[in-house]
């Protein structure tokens, strides 16, 4: 069965500004409060938000085989649990109804109003019940970068770096949608030439550029998934934030690595966009050397063109750009990822997270954190406003944006915001 969905040559009857990230050739996935107060499913095609709960109800897809409520929950773990056939069959059917050339719901005005409003009149919710989120440490750049600043620069990367997907169990429960605010944490940190360490807000608050993919119900318990098979898992995919907080992080990280310092916050962007969509910007991943071992080896293009951008806006300032990357530089592709995850035969559900770890390209304008970009501090960043951030100062927003492009198609993330917030006061 083709991705008819994705033909560039479609347009839609629904007016797309010419720079969306959401044209009719993406159709992602989102949760959302429409403006009656009633949590839905929905997608997204140009600034307008689609209601799949009323154009279910209104039988726009019969024949097609569905539980009666499935748009009409509000998470997508069932949606996604019918698996990659369900998944390309509503892509198909959503991208005709909103082709130009069928009159179906684009002349019928009382459908329509019940079905299409502006994404202005909607709130975003966070799209999956995430039963577990890893988050993986798969850029080489960055792995290299933090290794000389942590540990000898000599050898930066640790020897199994080069042969193992590294990654580690984080907390779904402190993930959030774009938008939702997050606290300064408050931790345990050793000051330098102190030998006692101290309780408090955390000092050294930073962003990490990230993308994330979301499974479907992959295996049981004991099975692995090859390799091969892998992408037939992963739904699609968001921008991270993965907030980190480097005080915490470099006195907790021994010996067992991330725990607190990363744990308090991850925010991502509210829209899915499928694996289906993202298609035709397959490219080539690096080389990997040494080769992996034969369960991590795989042919052909399996790194994606998404290019990426962080930029920092203080509160009543301009927001100044200060990272450009590409999530192609990944040295660890989703699908070695995955498959290295259940090879011990660790169970992966439906609406599981799989964060990338820090994305961080070849030049320093292509790093991942702040605490590249200043090198630790020591090369403070000027934003627009003329002030300088070694880190994260309270009241700034963080903004992350991803999206495809080919001479035929753009296919955005959207984007994923947050504000930095004092730390939580109990009242």
């Amino acid at each position: 069965m083709p991705i008819t969905a994705n033909n560039p040559a479609r347009k839609s009857w629904v007016d797309i500004p010419p720079k969306s990230d959401f044209p009719i050739q993406n159709i992602p996935f989102g949760v959302f409060i429409s403006k009656n107060d009633v949590i839905t499913i929905g997608t997204r095609i140009g600034d307008y938000a689609i209601d799949l709960g009323a154009l279910q109800q209104l039988h726009y897809f019969e024949g097609i085989e569905l539980t009666e409520d499935l748009f009409m929950q509000d998470t997508l773990n069932d949606f996604i649990s019918a698996g990659k056939i369900t998944w390309r069959l509503v892509r198909n059917r959503i991208a005709d109804i909103f082709d130009i050339s069928n009159p179906l719901l684009r002349d019928n005005a009382a459908h329509r109003a019940q079905i299409i409003c502006a994404v202005a009149e909607v709130e975003m919710q966070l799209p999956v019940q995430i039963g577990d989120y890893t988050d993986f440490y798969s850029s080489k750049e960055h792995a290299t970068n933090v290794g000389m600043m942590f540990r000898d620069p000599a050898n930066a990367l640790l020897p199994n770096w080069l042969h193992i997907p590294v990654g580690y169990h984080g907390r779904s429960s402190t993930i959030v949608p774009s938008g939702i605010p997050v606290h300064r944490p408050m931790g345990q940190t050793l000051p330098n030439g102190e030998n006692t360490p101290v309780f408090g807000p955390s000092r050294l608050i930073d962003f990490e550029l990230e993308m994330a993919f979301i499974t479907t119900d992959a295996n049981v318990m004991g099975e692995n998934i090859p390799v091969h098979e892998a992408e037939d898992y992963i739904f699609g995919m968001v921008l991270l934030n993965d907030w980190s907080a480097r005080d915490i992080q470099k006195w907790e990280y021994v010996p067992l690595g991330p725990f607190l310092a990363k744990n308090f916050a991850s925010s991502i962007s509210p829209w899915i966009v499928t694996m289906e969509a993202l298609e035709p910007f397959r490219t080539k991943s690096p080389n990997q050397d040494p080769t992996p071992l034969p369960y991590l080896q795989q042919k052909g293009k399996h790194a994606f063109d998404i290019q990426l951008e962080v930029a920092i806006q203080p509160e009543n300032g301009d927001e100044t750009i200060v990272s450009q990357s590409n999530f192609k530089y990944m040295y660890w592709t989703m699908s070695q990822q995955l498959a290295h995850h259940t090879s011990n035969g660790c169970r992966v559900n439906s609406g599981d997270m799989m964060g990338s770890g820090t994305i961080s390209g070849p030049t320093p304008s292509s790093y991942g954190s702040m605490l590249e970009l200043t090198w630790g501090g020591k090369n403070p960043l000027q934003l627009a406003d003329g002030s300088e951030r070694k880190f994260i100062n309270d009241n700034d927003t963080v903004i992350m944006k991803g999206f495809c492009k080919n001479k035929e198609v753009r296919i955005g993330f959207g984007e994923v915001s947050s504000k930095l917030l004092p730390p939580f006061v109990r009242k």
